[in-house]
């Protein structure tokens, strides 16, 4: 549920990106004070890889004529705790606005708050209550539905209600909600079973937390997790479906009319245009093959541009943590 800048007033877009970057702030400095966080680092650059790959892959929704993929927030919160989640979410729209042109800069601060907010906030509170100390599969698969559902239909009120007040879409509210709030509920109820099994496949590779550790005789989690999501991005995108996304399809069905862009849209634009390598994950030319080839391209510099992304803010942190020893 990217949000285009095209659907924000700048001042509802500058609001939520205040917002927005006071609670990555906040949370990067709670990470940096946590022990364990230098463990986690090459976890959370891995696990924000596979989650830059698995949003890349559109799956149809059937009745519908729309598309919806994994956000990965509540994945993101029980692997690797709700601070670092947002800080890893926050790097993967980052990247997907400035290089692929996937959702606004104006909107950055509305889908960290609808993609990674709600899960890493309530989410993941819900999840741990529901799941509790040694959950068995089915009780794991219902502590993942439950909190993917809320997220998945908060981000979706959150959509209308960003929007709403931005005024610059005109269409039936009541309308619009419906179709959001429908088109949702099999998105959450596919990224709870998805967030379920990723998880169970996490604790046979030996992480049973935000601090996972090696298992003897077992696989290491994050080589593990960066081939899936290596083979997610290159290849798995090749599938991925045509068909609108849930937004996009709820706009047209409720027959919505965006207004024409302002200044600091036109602005904000020009500068995606500048810094976008692959729009829309796409190579420019037409050429027979080059729809599958810019695909993996987009997925391969993605995923370099995330992982480089999550360990520069990880090296800021442990410098910051350094530095305040010192001072000490």
């Amino acid at each position: 549920m990217h949000m285009a800048d095209a659907l924000l007033s700048p001042s509802v877009g500058l609001a939520f990106d205040a917002a927005a970057g006071l609670l990555v702030a906040g949370a990067a400095r709670r990470l940096s004070r946590e022990p364990d966080q230098a463990r986690r680092v090459p976890l959370m650059g891995v696990l924000g890889a596979f989650v830059f790959a698995a949003q890349m892959v559109n799956f149809a929704i059937p009745g519908t004529g729309s598309s919806g993929h994994l956000a990965g927030g509540l994945l993101l919160s029980v692997l690797l705790g709700p601070s670092a989640a947002l800080v890893v979410m926050a790097s993967v729209l980052l990247v997907q606005a400035l290089f692929f042109a996937d959702g606004g800069l104006l909107a950055l601060g509305c889908n960290l708050f609808n993609m990674g907010v709600w899960p890493a906030l309530l989410g993941l509170p819900l999840q741990r209550r529901l799941a509790g100390d040694a959950p068995g599969p089915a009780r794991l698969t219902l502590a993942c539905l439950a909190p993917a559902l809320l997220a998945a239909e908060l981000g979706a009120l959150g959509v209308m209600v960003e929007t709403q007040l931005s005024g610059r879409a005109d269409l039936p509210f009541s309308r619009f909600a419906a179709l959001m709030l429908g088109v949702h509920l099999p998105i959450g109820a596919v990224e709870g079973l998805v967030t379920a099994g990723m998880i169970r496949f996490a604790s046979r590779l030996g992480a049973t937390g935000p601090a996972p550790a090696p298992a003897a005789g077992r696989l290491p989690l994050a080589p593990t997790v960066l081939a899936l999501a290596v083979f997610t991005g290159c290849v798995g995108a090749w599938f991925a479906s045509a068909r609108p996304d849930g937004l996009e399809w709820a706009l047209a069905r409720s027959g919505a009319a965006v207004r024409e862009d302002g200044a600091a849209h036109a602005a904000l634009r020009a500068v995606q245009a500048r810094t976008a390598l692959l729009p829309d994950y796409a190579l420019p030319a037409r050429a027979p093959g080059s729809a599958r080839l810019g695909t993996s391209l987009a997925g391969g510099l993605g995923l370099l541009a995330t992982l480089g992304l999550v360990g520069g803010a990880a090296a800021l942190l442990r410098r910051g943590r350094a530095g305040r020893s010192d001072a000490r």
